[in-house]
């Protein structure tokens, strides 16, 4: 099937508008849905577009957050799109050694890594934007510190805001993002350190308390 095609699966859509929370599930219920995950993704490589339209719809939200935070919201919904036309375009590959989720979230990571990919502008996003913190006004505070941390998060540099989204939000290591941002492992770790302290300062000015992790998924 064509990419187009897969598209037509994304109904026309604000991604956004199919976000929500899932309910707590039992280890069984995971194990099960884990079991019918997989199914599926075997049923979609053989070409199976109702089996990947349920792969769709189980996964969107999650993607989508994961897009618009290491994006800091820039073609979010299409950026998404292309995620789901990309796993089309690669289900083939999936062999079920991880959890379908997680090759997914993978992809989705490589997806916005080679839309924004440019050595110079990579080198420049990494060392940039120290005093971005220092020049926009104190926040209104909302009463929503989720709120107000993904507004931080969004401010932060680019190079920043990915390390950090990648490590204390979905779990990678720092020679895991190494290799995805081809960075030094050093560098990583680095840019962690200063996204951390740069959204303490802009979250807890007056506090010197750990910074606000959300959603750790963990990977191998």
């Amino acid at each position: 099937m064509s990419g187009a095609h897969a598209a037509a699966l994304l109904p026309g859509s604000d991604a956004s508008t199919a976000l929500g929370v899932l309910p707590l599930r039992s280890d069984s219920e995971l194990a099960a849905a884990r079991s019918d995950t997989t199914h599926d993704a075997a049923l979609a490589a053989a070409g199976d577009v109702s089996a990947f339209e349920r792969l769709y719809r189980g996964h969107l939200s999650r993607v989508h957050t994961l897009v618009r935070r290491m994006a800091a919201g820039r073609d979010t919904d299409e950026l998404t799109q292309d995620v789901f036309v990309r796993a089309w375009q690669k289900l083939g590959s999936f062999r079920g050694d991880a959890a379908f989720g997680t090759w997914l979230h993978r992809l989705a990571v490589n997806v916005v890594i080679e839309r924004f990919r440019s050595e110079a502008q990579r080198r420049l996003r990494l060392h940039d934007g120290d005093e971005i913190f220092e020049t926009i006004a104190a926040p209104q505070r909302s009463g929503d510190l989720s709120m107000d941390f993904e507004a931080a998060l969004a401010k932060l540099p680019d190079g920043a805001r990915e390390i950090f989204v990648l490590h204390d939000v979905e779990g990678y290591k720092h020679h895991e993002i190494g290799t995805l941002l081809e960075i030094s492992t050093g560098t990583s770790k680095a840019q962690l350190h200063r996204a951390r302290m740069m959204l303490r300062r802009h979250l807890r000015p007056d506090d010197v308390g750990p910074t606000p992790r959300s959603g750790v998924r963990k990977h191998g």
